[in-house]
């Protein structure tokens, strides 16, 4: 069964944002923090706790309801995949995602997506972030 991302206990993150780096390193091949389908921020802050800013992983995802060129599929488990040839760049995805967790890359300009590969989770060194079976996601949810 597919697994899904999910902050776990973020009480226990620095903001060391290796995740960040993990996830632009192995899946964009590149060290920028922008290049990042996850994004740790404050709360509010300097003194504030930290959020990770995570694909759901929708079972009908709102981002791909509105891309007019069908460049993002439904993924098995909840979320998307990004076909990037069909891919025009208009946005949209970013605009209408509830988590705000598309990132649009202004160099390539297309969407960064998470894929849910677990890379950010193997790497946190405090352990804020898991990888839990979609049925057990859907389970919790409901």
């Amino acid at each position: 069964m597919p697994k899904i991302l999910r902050s776990k206990e973020m009480n226990k993150c620095l903001g060391c944002f290796t995740c960040m780096n993990v996830c632009a390193a192995i899946n964009r091949k590149n060290h920028s923090l922008v290049k990042s389908a996850i994004r740790v921020r404050t709360t509010g802050g300097m003194s504030s706790d930290f959020i990770a800013v995570v694909c759901l992983g929708c079972l009908e995802p709102a981002c791909m309801e509105v891309c007019p060129s069908h460049a993002l599929e439904r993924r098995q488990g909840g979320g998307v995949v990004l076909v990037s040839e069909k891919c025009i760049g208009c946005r949209l995805c970013e605009q209408n995602c509830i988590m705000g967790a598309v990132i649009f890359d202004e160099e390539t300009q297309k969407p960064i997506i998470c894929h849910h590969c677990g890379a950010c989770s193997r790497y946190c060194p405090h352990d804020c972030l898991q990888m839990m079976e979609a049925e057990e996601v859907l389970a919790y949810v409901k």
